[in-house]
């Protein structure tokens, strides 16, 4: 072996060394428990309709309060067959016949005819009639109540179908205005739009992503824990929250434990944790009040407070 392959190895020996060291230097007690990314709760609010955007007056970064209308689809044809039919269920109420007008002249020789009765009775106690006038009668008395119970038939069928068809147009109403309703882009959460996909002017379709919204006042700070510090943590606990502004900076928070995963994972490239030999973390979820100046993607940790 050469000298110069033997000072060659003594200086990877070397650096080794020093990477060791630095690296052991850098754990100490006020090393962060857990490290992790700040996220918040995205929303991606789409179209649920097809049409023209007439209006979508918001701009990114702005901050929208839950169920602000913040545009509309053109929703002018939904209207027009909205008044179609309504006017079409107008039409049917016209139609819907007037069952007491028509069978009040039925009733009036069914009284008639039973005033007549009554007559002929009288003449028949007195010896002044014949029983063929009283049978005459009452045939066409029963005759005049079997008309009567007929057209009352006919007329409540009548009535009942054009029932049945009013409903059916009201449903139909009641689905326009819903889809009318839809036309209506609203706001779901109170937050800070974070990307705009479309512009007033283009074609939506159902499904389509029109803007993303966050709550950027409530920060979560999604970081990683061993095995062994599952034992130190539970959720609700009050922690300490660090976030790494870069070139030494930081700033801490007051935090509680939100979640904490039932499953393990390989730990990600992007984070370090206490022990670097750990292969397997367990995500946890911190959540922290934002004074505007946490931002989504920020790198930052917690430490358990004893």
């Amino acid at each position: 072996m050469t000298m110069k392959t033997i000072m060659k190895k003594i200086s990877y020996l070397i650096l080794a060394v020093g990477a060791f060291l630095i690296t052991a230097c850098g754990k100490t007690k006020d090393s962060p428990d857990g490290n992790g990314t700040f996220e918040a709760t995205e929303i991606i609010v789409s179209s649920e309709a097809t049409g023209k955007l007439m209006r979508f007056d918001m701009e990114e970064g702005q901050v929208l309060e839950a169920g602000a209308i913040v545009g509309y689809i053109d929703s002018i044809q939904l209207s027009l067959r909205k008044s179609q039919l309504l006017a079409s269920m107008k039409a049917l109420e016209i139609r819907r016949p007037d069952t007491r007008k028509q069978i009040a002249a039925i009733e009036q020789q069914i009284a008639t005819a039973k005033t007549e009765k009554i007559r002929i009775g009288n003449l028949l106690k007195a010896n002044a009639g014949n029983q063929k006038q009283l049978d005459d009668v009452n045939a066409q008395i029963s005759v005049l109540e079997k008309q009567l119970d007929a057209q009352k038939s006919t007329l409540s069928i009548a009535d009942r179908g054009i029932g049945g068809d009013n409903a059916a147009l009201g449903f139909q109403v009641e689905q326009l205005n819903d889809q009318i309703a839809k036309c209506r882009i609203i706001n779901p959460v109170k937050g800070t739009v974070l990307v705009k996909y479309s512009e007033a002017g283009e074609v939506s379709v159902p499904g389509k992503a029109l803007f993303k919204v966050a709550d950027l006042d409530q920060m979560i700070l999604r970081a990683y824990i061993t095995s062994a510090q599952l034992s130190k943590i539970k959720v609700g606990q009050p922690v300490k929250v660090f976030a790494d502004f870069g070139t030494d900076k930081k700033r801490e928070y007051a935090g509680t434990i939100s979640w904490i995963s039932a499953r393990s994972e390989f730990t990600p490239k992007t984070i370090q944790t206490q022990d670097e030999r750990a292969n397997l973390v367990y995500a946890v979820k911190v959540r922290i009040a934002n004074d505007g100046y946490l931002k989504i993607g920020m790198y930052g940790g917690f430490k358990i407070t004893d």
